[in-house]
């Protein structure tokens, strides 16, 4: 419902009054589900904190390289569309959204810079060296790139799976990116 008002009108042009009168709820009952008003649009907060790529890289196999459990992952996030790996033609309206306002913005490099800390321990430790926080804040800025080209070209009037060929494509060099940096630490 929420939703429907910020891609009528933007997200910055409605009011929480608006949307608790919309839900039939007190503007308190909306706080109590979401704490910000940027909330009710970002949503998949474990996503965008990157909580899956965290839960790879921490259930690895043994021997297995952390770039090597996000690959796998990635994999199997294609497969299944997840919004992390897979822009489409609905989900536009979305992104334009939150393109168009500097709250929406600054919420989700929040939520990315706890994805790169968190990360950065679970590639380093308690304690994450320099090396561990470089690898997670350019893999945080591959999965941005990405994202942000494939919505790019959507908009320009490329196909889905041109957008999400590209998406994956700028993955797998980022990635590639990563893995060297961390070969050349070995």
């Amino acid at each position: 419902m929420a939703t429907e008002l910020f891609f009528e009108r933007g997200f910055d042009a409605v009011t929480i009054d608006e949307i608790a009168l919309a839900a039939s709820v007190s503007k308190m009952t909306v706080f109590n589900y979401f704490p910000r008003k940027e909330d009710l649009l970002l949503d998949r907060q474990d996503d965008l904190r990157l909580l899956p790529f965290r839960e790879a890289v921490r259930a690895r196999a043994e021997g297995q390289s952390p770039v090597d459990a996000i690959r796998t992952l990635l994999r199997t996030m294609v497969s299944e569309k997840h919004p992390l790996c897979y822009i489409a033609p609905p989900s536009l309206d979305w992104w334009r959204v939150l393109a168009s306002s500097a709250s929406l913005q600054a919420r989700l490099r929040e939520l990315s810079d706890e994805g790169a800390e968190a990360l950065a321990i679970e590639l380093g430790g308690a304690k994450p060296d320099g090396l561990s926080r470089l690898m997670a804040g350019m893999i945080v800025l591959t999965v941005r790139t990405a994202r942000e080209e494939a919505v790019r070209l959507l908009e320009r009037g490329s196909s889905a799976k041109k957008a999400n060929t590209a998406l994956l494509a700028l993955m797998e060099q980022g990635l590639q990116a990563v893995e060297a940096l961390a070969l050349r630490a070995d």
